[in-house]
């Protein structure tokens, strides 16, 4: 079945090619009624405006910028290797990609790199952390026509265009559950380890676990959270100084990043006295965590179908779709010792 044309479009709406264009490319002078019926014809026909053609007649090329974290985690890693990758991908629809790197977990950082004169894009995506300046520059760049879209974790709702990635409640549920299932017939004790209580998508994850934990029908508790800004030194560090004063805890979740620490934690302890332990996504550190028993379970975001999927909706905002037909819902995996894919997929970065 062909795909409905700009013609198919003026043709269903009663008016000409030429009043459907006008409609398309938002140049103004045509009646209301007519608006409203190409934009009746454009959503009965399911009709999507060809991002290259559009481009190519217009002569234009679109910008659009990544901030994106310059820690070495290998997830962060995933995400420059996606936009790298995507970077070849987009020239044929006329789309340029670049990068701006800031400091993990560092709003100022971040908020000045969308505060920087001659900011020239047509779009920016971030992964971002929460904090009044970046809300601030966010609303910014928004007064200026340069919308902003949150990558990974969200922040200035209110400001922000759109945001791509997964429901961190739900990935924080996730845990949970596989943690209760791990104290199915023994009470426990569990640490959660954070990143930054800045970072909204791991306040959320933990909002997930507390829920879940919080239900009747089992034992267990949970210790309050240590935070290790993503370091491993840091996770080194604090959670061996954690497990040498309370033994008692069974089970830990990693709700960020700064693993290699907490595997060496690990192999001191051995996997016969280690506490159970889930972590967030399928890095080589993760993968060498399960396939030598330090480990449990990994949930995994699928960082290449985010950068992919935030693009499209890029493209979307600035082609003036409604964007929330782009989205989709990405939902993690779980990946346990038994089922992890070939090296390379499942967005792992080496």
């Amino acid at each position: 079945m062909r795909k409905p044309t700009l013609q198919d479009v003026a043709r269903t709406a009663g008016v000409s090619y030429a009043t459907a264009d006008r409609v398309i490319n938002k140049r103004g002078g045509v009646a209301q009624k007519s608006i409203l019926r190409v934009r009746n014809a454009i959503r009965d026909l399911g009709y999507e405006r060809d991002f290259h053609a559009a481009n190519l007649s217009r002569k234009r090329h679109f910008h659009f910028r990544f901030v994106l974290p310059n820690s070495d985690h290998s997830f962060f890693r995933a995400l420059h290797a996606a936009v790298e990758a995507e970077t070849i991908r987009q020239r044929a629809d006329r789309v340029m990609l670049s990068v701006v790197e800031v400091p993990a977990h560092d709003p100022d950082a971040q908020a000045a790199a969308l505060e920087a004169d001659g900011l020239d894009c047509d779009c920016v995506a971030i992964v971002a952390t929460e904090a009044p300046r970046l809300s601030a520059a966010i609303k910014a760049l928004r007064a200026r026509g340069v919308s902003v879209v949150t990558l990974v974790g969200d922040a200035a709702p209110e400001f922000r265009t759109a945001y791509v990635g997964i429901d961190n409640v739900v990935a924080g549920r996730m845990a949970g559950r596989l943690l209760r299932m791990a104290h199915i017939a023994r009470p426990g004790l569990v640490l959660p380890v954070l990143g930054a209580l800045g970072a909204r998508d791991h306040r959320e994850r933990l909002d997930g676990l507390r829920a879940v934990i919080a239900e009747d029908g089992h034992a267990i508790r949970l210790c309050d959270p240590i935070i290790v800004h993503d370091h491993p030194e840091a996770m080194r560090r604090q959670l061996a100084q954690v497990l040498a004063e309370t033994p008692s805890i069974s089970g830990i979740y990693s709700i960020g990043a700064g693993n290699r620490g907490l595997l060496d934690v690990m192999a001191e302890r051995g996997s016969s006295e280690r506490p159970v332990v889930v972590l967030h996504e399928l890095t080589p550190t993760s993968r060498t965590g399960l396939e030598r028993g330090l480990i449990d379970a990994v949930i995994d975001q699928k960082p290449a179908q985010e950068v992919a999927l935030t693009i499209e909706v890029m493209k979307a905002i600035v082609a003036g779709r409604d964007w929330r037909a782009t989205v989709s819902e990405i939902t993690p995996a779980i990946f346990l010792k038994d089922n992890l894919p070939a090296t390379g997929l499942a967005g792992e970065s080496a």
